[in-house]
């Protein structure tokens, strides 16, 4: 018997191998290009809209641009989901197991593991051995100007106490935040454009937000070592509301609408071709905003950026090889493997960023770590995603 609502087969309903696709790594170096040059050149313009955010506790945990330019590239793909097929990959506990514990059981350890090796070690003369940060005092702390605690000492500055630190240890705390928050949002256009099977992706998401609600926290403050990690509560739940549930629900109704109201035929024929390059023009775009924002920290910071990068690129490739590799192992098909793999190698950056200058200030050098994770996030996973697809045959299905 058929489905008379199931989702048009991959080969119909991923045709972007059009010019956006095929020739995707040279737009998005174009885009990154066209994005700092933007922020040398109209500097104003992207302040502004840097500016447009919604804060929690003085922190930016959402931006209003890139939030409009995630949901136009998530909606695409909520309007193609068969929502039936949702529950029945639930049932699949192989893909849902890799994930939890790759995302909570190993992808926090080694993340610390490479970051202390490469910023407390390998590259700590280029950072500068003595190099210091000034961050903010742990929450519900209080002590006196020249009290030690942990690797740090309190000082006074500008009137206001403050905790002086190594700065590699600063950097450090901001790679540790990105590595106990896996990604929860663009994960879902990650495994949208590695062909992989949307309704477990969004079964991913789903255990995954829930899972960081209670480990974020604990896991964190734990790995930090600098006493308990307040939850971002309002943060998590906000963020994961803004960039996950809006354009579930959006594209849940809008599919049952035009479903009930204009058929499916031409639903399939007519509605899912005029969104296919949706999502990679919004993609496209997301990049130009992230990097005309950032043009000045790049500009001022090349050298600093560098070597914060090289430990999350390092981390990034081995938590998606530890995925990619034991999905085979436990022989899962090939659409459900790529986005078990992805959800580990991406970070939710938008909370790790409202985290860092929520407990360490903005200025201070775990916010800046946790902005090198955005800068590096998507072209890393773009190409990570045509590794999945070129290594797609060595799977079942």
């Amino acid at each position: 018997m058929t489905n008379t609502d199931s989702v048009p087969c991959p080969t119909e309903e991923r045709r972007l191998t059009n010019v956006f696709e095929r020739y995707l790594t040279v737009w998005v170096a174009l885009c990154i290009l066209g994005g700092i040059v933007l922020g040398r050149l109209a500097p104003k313009v992207a302040h502004q809209l840097d500016a447009m955010t919604i804060n929690v506790q003085g922190a930016p945990v959402v931006s209003i641009p890139i939030a409009v330019c995630l949901f136009f590239m998530m909606y695409p793909i909520m309007v193609k989901i068969d929502f039936g097929r949702v529950a029945r990959a639930g049932r699949n506990t192989k893909p849902l197991l890799l994930t939890l514990i790759i995302n909570w059981a190993v992808k926090p350890f080694t993340m610390v593991g490479i970051a202390t090796l490469f910023l407390g070690y390998l590259l700590r003369g280029f950072i500068g051995p003595d190099a210091t940060d000034l961050v903010k005092l742990p929450f519900g702390l209080d002590l006196p100007v020249g009290a030690v605690h942990g690797a740090g000492t309190v000082v006074l500055h500008e009137g206001v106490r403050m905790l002086e630190v190594p700065l590699w240890r600063s950097y450090l705390a901001g790679c540790i935040l990105l590595g106990v928050a896996p990604c929860t949002a663009m994960v879902l256009v990650w495994g949208y454009l590695a062909r992989g099977n949307d309704g477990l992706t969004l079964v991913l998401v789903a255990i995954n937000s829930l899972t960081m609600l209670l480990l974020y926290g604990l896991l964190g403050g734990f790995l930090l070592g600098v006493g308990r990690l307040p939850v971002p509560w309002q943060a998590l739940l906000l963020s994961i509301g803004v960039y996950v549930a809006l354009p579930l629900v959006t594209g849940y109704l809008t599919r049952r609408w035009l479903i009930a109201a204009r058929g499916l035929a031409w639903f399939q024929a007519r509605f899912l071709p005029v969104l296919t390059p949706v999502t990679i023009v919004a993609l496209l775009t997301t990049l130009v905003l992230l990097f005309s924002f950032k043009g000045d920290v790049i500009a001022a910071n090349p050298l600093t950026i560098l070597w914060i990068a090289i430990p999350l690129f390092l981390q990034t490739l081995l938590i998606f090889w530890l995925g990619f590799g034991a999905a085979r192992l436990l022989r899962l098909r090939y659409e459900d493997a790529a986005p078990a793999a992805m959800i580990g190698a991406s970070n939710h950056f938008e909370v790790a960023i409202a985290t860092a200058t929520m407990l360490f200030g903005l200025a201070s050098g775990a916010a800046l770590a946790t902005v090198v994770g955005v800068l590096i996030e998507v072209p890393l996973m773009l190409w990570l995603v045509r590794i999945c697809v070129r290594n797609r045959l060595l799977f079942a299905g």
